[in-house]
């Protein structure tokens, strides 16, 4: 139990050295190194957070990934469920999904704000796809799992194909789609902050932008190291929710 805190933090402390190291080495050749050492960053850390502004931004950022993930859920379960037990669907779409799948988000940029024009909705159109192919992948996934046999029961006993989908197939492939929301919600962190800078007035992509037109150095770095820290908080929520649902399959399986 020790060292499972111990080596974390010796991690964190050695990267921080690490840092500190490389703004002095940078400092001689460029002036404002010194604005992004872990000393000041710190300072503007302990400043920005004790302020309303950042939490506003904080709200927006996460109210945008949160919509962006139940449009690809809502899009990306279903396309996967007729993927894995469609032949005929699947031959059909899989060349076209693996062809998009295989675009960067962020080269839909121009066209979504042409499109879409100025706001949130372009923002929530590159998350949704960024997002949704992690989840789909892994519910074509998980139905290829399925013991048969549950499908054939289904069959016998007369179900329709959309109590077959609600009472056997969701509910068996419920931990693959936990993992396929873990790894959306990663890649959506990640495009999150270039999406808003689309044009949006608020969010963190945006307090970004605007650290750096302030030339708050400083504050930029901080805003960096609380990107970081929010993404690991919904990583880790990722994770122990998907834990804990297996955990429970678990029980119910043994009881």
């Amino acid at each position: 139990m020790l060292m499972r805190i111990f080596l974390p933090l010796a991690g964190l402390v050695i990267a921080i050295f690490l840092w500190g190291l490389g703004v002095s080495a940078l400092d001689a050749k460029t002036p404002i190194a010194a604005a992004f050492s872990p000393l000041n960053t710190a300072v503007a850390f302990r400043e920005m957070i004790v302020g309303p502004d950042i939490w506003l931004h904080v709200f927006l950022s996460l109210k945008r990934v949160a919509v962006g993930l139940i449009i690809a859920i809502a899009v990306g379960v279903p396309l996967g469920i007729l993927v894995a037990t469609s032949r005929i669907f699947s031959q059909s779409t899989s060349p076209l999904f693996q062809l998009l799948r295989m675009v960067s988000p962020l080269s839909w940029m121009p066209l979504a704000v042409m499109v879409l024009g100025v706001g949130d909705a372009p923002v929530y159109f590159l998350l949704a796809f960024a997002a949704v192919w992690p989840v789909l992948l892994n519910t074509v996934a998980g139905v290829k799992q399925l013991d048969p046999n549950w499908l054939l029961l289904a069959r016998s006993l007369s179900a329709t194909r959309r109590e077959t989908v609600w009472r056997v197939i969701l509910p068996g492939i419920t931990a693959h789609i936990l993992t396929g929301v873990r790894l959306a919600i990663g890649i959506i962190w990640i495009v999150l902050v270039p999406a808003e800078m689309l044009g949006v007035s608020a969010g963190l992509g945006y307090f970004i932008l605007d650290t750096r037109d302030r030339l708050a150095y400083s504050e930029l770095m901080a805003a960096i190291i609380l990107i970081g820290i929010l993404g690991y908080l919904l990583d880790y929520a990722a994770r122990t929710a998907h834990a804990r649902w297996l955990h429970v399959k678990k029980s119910e399986h043994i009881s």
